[in-house]
């Protein structure tokens, strides 16, 4: 966003000879005005620092008024460039486990759920022309977020998500299912569902080798990333409903194996993702291999503001002159 005047020549004199003319005048003395203090003779003259201020903001505020009210006829604006995406990107899902060993601090100190956060907001703003969704998953799975390019409003629901908001358990079937409706009805030409989860399938009504298969039979590209590591790691979070913390050792051992069959089941990719270099590196994997293609154009837009100077030279103007009259009409 930048401002500038149709006609600069007219605001630079607007800017130059107000000012100079103003000086000008406050120079001239009247030669038949005299000076009469006010008081008794020999004793304290009247005060009228008060009043004195007073005067001197309503001329302040005069001056800017005529200022302000000359420079719209010089046509101020503000010129705004907006870059305008000329075709539609992938529709991505990303699911995410939010159950509680996702709080487990292996991830450089970081809880695997915080890096995975990290990561994701990374990843967003690199894709500027695709559609994101979230899904959650814990105990039960939910559609935080439909696909979206408004990133606002993703990284608001991203950020007041919470560790164990969906309850104890890992329903990655259903998951994976919520994220195959919604892409089923989407029409871009490219589709993706990431799995983001640290542990095995153990809530849901649905398997989800099951929903990997229906993935793939949609022609949907499907990741899955295992993040953590294996063995005893600390756990520290908050539970959203109780608002108790919970905190101690937690004995990770996720299956793998699982993980990796579930891929296969869904025609996907698996990766491994047991620290924060190999987290990222999923994530970098990931966006090379999603490539789409992103045709844009810059649009710069210009919107007046002569109207809005007019305005406000008007009222300052008339202003300062309702105060003089109304309020200091007795002195001035």
């Amino acid at each position: 966003m930048s401002f500038d005047f149709d006609n600069p020549f007219l605001a630079v004199i607007v800017f130059i000879v107000i000012p100079f003319a103003a000086f000008f005048l406050s120079c001239l003395k009247n030669p038949f005005v005299a000076s009469i203090p006010l008081g008794a003779p020999g004793g304290v003259p009247f005060k009228t620092s008060q009043m004195g201020g007073i005067v001197k903001l309503l001329k302040v505020l005069e001056f800017t008024g005529i200022i302000v009210f000359f420079l719209s006829a010089a046509g101020p604006a503000v010129k705004i460039s907006e870059t305008v995406m000329l075709n539609r990107g992938a529709d991505i899902i990303f699911v995410l486990d939010v159950s509680p060993s996702m709080a487990a601090l292996d991830m450089e100190g970081k809880s695997r759920y915080n890096a995975a956060k990290s990561l994701l907001v990374d990843f967003i703003k690199k894709r500027p022309s695709d559609s994101i969704g979230l899904v959650a998953v814990g105990k039960d799975a939910a559609m935080l977020i439909p696909p979206t390019v408004d990133r606002e409003a993703l990284h608001l629901r991203l950020e007041q998500l919470r560790i164990g908001e969906f309850g104890d358990g890992t329903a990655l079937g259903m998951g994976l299912a919520v994220a195959a409706y919604h892409l089923e009805k989407s029409n871009a030409k490219r589709k993706a569902a990431v799995l983001i989860t640290d542990g095995e399938n153990n809530a849901g009504e649905i398997h989800p080798e099951t929903a990997a298969s229906l993935l793939r039979e949609m022609g949907v590209s499907f990741w899955v990333i295992a993040v953590g590591s294996a063995g005893e790691v600390p756990i520290d979070y908050i539970d959203p409903y109780t608002r108790i913390r919970r905190t101690g050792m937690f004995d990770s051992r996720y299956d793998t194996d699982s993980l990796r069959r579930l891929s296969i089941s869904g025609g996907g990719v698996f990766i491994a993702a047991p620290s924060t270099e190999a987290f990222a590196s999923a994530f970098s994997l990931l966006d090379d291999t999603e490539i789409t293609v992103q045709r844009q154009r810059i649009i710069h837009r210009r919107r007046s503001l002569s109207f809005q100077f007019l305005l406000t030279g008007i009222f300052l103007l008339m202003s300062v002159r309702l105060i003089k009259r109304r309020l200091l009409g007795a002195i001035i």
